[in-house]
């Protein structure tokens, strides 16, 4: 098990924001996703099960949830040496929890 940061609001597809300050959080979530997933020690798997836990109550949607958890994802596949198209992806949401985060559980 994984456990990476709520993405920030930047990586958002409904947020607009300067192209400069997306590629920082694009880079910063691909940094801290592969930083993360070496120090976890997890075998790297090809399917993902991603546990949304938000930070408030606040309505979100799925998808839009998994659209900011791309560039995490590559962070996971470059870890791991592997394609990231190799990945199947299952997802859900979860309890809230204060900074919110994201609970990724690698199966097979």
């Amino acid at each position: 098990m994984i456990l990476l940061p709520w993405p920030s609001r930047a990586l958002s597809p409904n947020h607009r924001a300067h192209w400069s300050g997306i590629a920082r959080a694009k880079k910063k979530a691909r940094t801290d996703a592969a930083l993360l997933a070496r120090d976890a020690k997890v075998k790297p798997g090809t399917v993902l099960h991603l546990i949304f836990c938000p930070p408030d109550n606040r309505r979100r949607d799925l998808d839009n949830a998994f659209a900011s958890m791309k560039a995490a994802l590559d962070g996971l596949a470059d870890a791991w040496g592997v394609n990231d198209r190799e990945f199947r992806l299952s997802m859900e949401w979860g309890e809230v929890c204060p900074g919110g985060r994201v609970i990724v559980e690698v199966r097979g």
